[in-house]
């Protein structure tokens, strides 16, 4: 997915969880309503400006943002776990394993 879509699909994301609607966001920030929408959807890129706007009035830093890592394939997904396994110690090999086993029964 580009980077354009993971933005948006970010920031829809954070709207909802603050209880906001693209109106009441777009109203927030200075722009229409129909701008949002395109910025939610991928079709835009909003100017850093508006970054900043949206941030500010979803109350988070501008970086948050752009953390969308778990939006992330579910192949690519699998391969980071495979890729870190190696990488745990013996009690998180054993939590990660009591999970896995109470929902695959």
């Amino acid at each position: 997915m580009d980077n354009k879509k993971l933005l948006g699909k970010r920031i829809k994301e954070l709207r909802k969880l603050s209880g906001l609607t693209q109106e009441k966001l777009s109203e927030m920030i200075g722009i229409e309503t129909t701008s949002l929408s395109g910025i939610e959807s991928g079709r835009h890129f909003p100017s850093l400006p508006t970054l900043e706007k949206i941030a500010d009035n979803l109350n988070v830093e501008l970086k948050t943002l752009f953390e969308f890592k778990h939006h992330r394939s579910t192949n690519e997904m699998k391969q980071d776990i495979i890729n870190n396994i190696d990488k745990l110690d013996d009690s998180s090999i054993s939590l990660i394993y009591k999970f896995f086993d109470g929902i695959i029964k």
